[in-house]
């Protein structure tokens, strides 16, 4: 990935070059210090401070992290599904509409400014056993008591936490399709139409096609994001299996010292496959744009 950045700066030209490496500087730096630290101390003895790997080991042998690694993987693919099917979805309606439109966007881009901690604690007030939804439920005869919701906060599955990814990310994802479809334009449907073309057949083989390179990107960001994320699995998951950043997090704030090169070991294991997903994601937008450069919008 950092030769293929180096490329792109050496195809920019000296002056696009010269002009961002400050701003590279401060980011290589900073990201990169704290990378190099964290790795040296995943492999130190916190007594002797003695070189070793039984850490990283320790992760490929330990149960809980393929626990976690599984629950991680779901609860980001299955976010990043839903928020991406139902962001491209919005979208595409919205584009249909002639009216309103403009109150419609500006109601997509007010849960952008939302913090993730606050979604969950909505989510949490919403759909929790003792929540709004499980009281209303009771109160009109549908369950019993609000202690029969169906746990969907605290569970094994990580639903709530889900939900509340699919919820903030849905807008997002329907803001980003909306760009597209405007920079693309209707020309090429229109001209699809006059072939005779479905408005079936327009949708999949002209404006989901041009749609992808862009989708491909904003998905895989809404990934990458989920995947290493730690509020909201904190606020709505379970102790055990949790999601790999709260493992990392609660390993590491063990008063045993001993744990904590482990915790970073788990820690640095996410910035890897964090890397695979990125190094994913350029590989797809390339497989999927036709050409050489990652998506950019």
């Amino acid at each position: 990935m950092f030769a293929q950045v180096m490329r792109w700066l050496g195809s920019q030209g000296a002056g696009t070059a010269f002009r961002l490496a400050p701003v590279l500087l401060i980011v290589v730096g900073l990201f990169g210090t704290g990378l190099v630290a964290a790795f040296v101390e995943s492999i130190s003895t916190p007594d002797a401070g003695a070189l070793t790997g039984r850490y990283y080991l320790g992760v490929a042998r330990d149960g809980e992290f393929w626990v976690s690694l599984t629950l991680t993987l779901w609860v980001a693919m299955a976010s990043t599904a839903i928020a991406t099917a139902a962001g491209v979805a919005l979208a595409l309606l919205l584009s249909q509409l002639a009216t309103r439109q403009g109150l419609a966007y500006a109601l997509m881009q007010f849960p952008l400014a939302v913090p993730h901690l606050a979604m969950a604690f909505v989510v949490l007030l919403l759909i929790a056993p003792s929540g709004w939804i499980a009281r209303f439920g009771a109160a009109v005869g549908w369950i019993s008591q609000p202690a029969d919701f169906p746990a969907l906060v605290y569970d094994r599955y990580g639903i709530g936490i889900i939900l509340a990814y699919a919820a903030k990310e849905i807008p997002f994802l329907a803001i980003v399709t909306t760009a597209l479809l405007v920079r693309i334009g209707p020309e090429y449907a229109r001209v699809a139409a006059t072939l005779g073309a479905s408005r079936w057949q327009r949708l999949r083989y002209v404006t989901l096609p041009m749609l992808a390179p862009g989708i491909v990107s904003a998905s895989l960001m809404v990934f990458a994001f989920v995947f290493a994320a730690f509020e909201t699995p904190f606020l709505l998951g379970r102790p055990y299996p949790a999601m790999l950043s709260v493992v990392a997090e609660r390993r590491y704030l063990s008063l045993d010292l001993n744990d904590r090169p482990d915790a970073i070991a788990w820690a640095l294991v996410m910035t890897g496959l964090a890397a695979v997903t990125v190094q994913a994601y350029l590989a797809l937008s390339r497989r999927v744009e036709g050409r050489g450069r990652p998506v950019v919008f």
